[in-house]
């Protein structure tokens, strides 16, 4: 009973968020929907100032939280939440999460229930953040479109009854936004307008539209070497600026693996921080592919009727 009202007072906290809806641009937005876009407009603006306020110790900065709060997302947020594809010591696990909480994509638990309805309706008309809406859409306009995400406020975080459980991510949950603002108050004490432009707006936008790009770009061009039934590709470059994420149809074809970049040459940021942390004995449980499993993924096995129905139509028989 005590649970069924505690929801209850969460779902009421949010319904003026989401129920009150102005006209704008051909649809309806709701407080949420603004509150996004206004947050992207205004980095992007941060970010254009870096011209004007450059020096090193400022680009070395970005270039340093890019990489840990990326690691936030990526191994925290993806990999070890959304997919538990290893365990770690309670502190370490927190620690990754806070971290991917600076990178301003959602607390864990809405990062986590939108990811994992991803991978349930891949590619259809449920997938938040599918290219067959639209490529702009599957890219950046799902942000500014709270339904596409939830539907409705009863529907959202539906999916994370094992986070919720924690205490600790419902206060990043309602917090969250809070962190990057005291980070950015942070970064101008310390270093003036540079660190601020460069730490929070110029890191924030590359690593935000980077992460966009998975679902966008790693959905349209790319190459598919595993039997995914998903629009789902491998794409190098955002392998390397996605810690590892651009391997998109092996994660796809392997969601619970720890490693996405399977091929030696396929570079994986994420997974080689993984490897160490299990070396040293703080990674456990880390989940990967068998061999077994790989053979039954592997598109080749249909490529000589691929090839068979490809010559068929050539010869002009269909």
């Amino acid at each position: 009973m005590q649970k069924k009202q505690k929801e209850e007072v969460e779902a009421a906290g949010y319904y003026w968020l989401v129920k009150w809806r102005v006209q704008l641009l051909g649809r309806q937005w709701n407080f949420m929907d603004i509150t996004s876009a206004v947050v992207i407009l205004g980095l992007h603006c941060l970010a254009l100032l870096a011209p004007f306020h450059f020096n090193l110790s400022a680009v070395w900065l970005a270039m340093a939280l890019y990489v840990l709060t990326g690691l936030g997302v990526t191994l925290s947020y993806h990999r070890n939440l959304s997919h538990k594809s290893f365990k770690l010591p309670k502190w370490l696990e927190y620690f990754f999460a806070y971290c991917g909480t600076l990178a301003l994509q959602g607390s864990p638990l809405e990062w986590v229930s939108t990811h994992r309805d991803h991978h349930k309706f891949t590619d259809t008309w449920n997938d938040a953040h599918s290219p067959i809406k639209g490529f702009w859409f599957s890219h950046i306009g799902w942000i500014f479109d709270y339904g596409s995400r939830f539907g409705s406020t009863e529907g959202r975080l539906n999916n994370v009854g094992d986070l919720k459980k924690q205490p600790y991510y419902i206060f990043l949950h309602y917090t969250y936004p809070f962190h990057s603002l005291a980070l950015g108050f942070l970064l101008y004490a310390v270093g003036g307008l540079p660190f601020l432009v460069w730490g929070l707006g110029v890191r924030t936008i590359l690593y935000l539209h980077v992460t966009f790009a998975v679902n966008s770009i790693c959905h349209t061009w790319g190459k598919q070497v595993w039997d995914t039934g998903d629009l789902s590709r491998n794409n190098w470059l955002f392998g390397l600026l996605a810690h590892g994420e651009g391997w998109h149809n092996n994660h796809h074809a392997f969601e619970y693996s720890a490693r996405q970049g399977f091929e030696w040459w396929q570079i994986d940021l994420t997974w080689y921080v993984i490897r160490v942390l299990q070396a040293v004995g703080l990674a456990t449980d880390v989940k990967l592919p068998t061999e077994t499993q790989k053979k039954r993924k592997a598109l080749y096995k249909n490529k000589i009727s691929k090839d068979r129905l490809e010559t068929i139509v050539n010869n002009g028989k269909l």
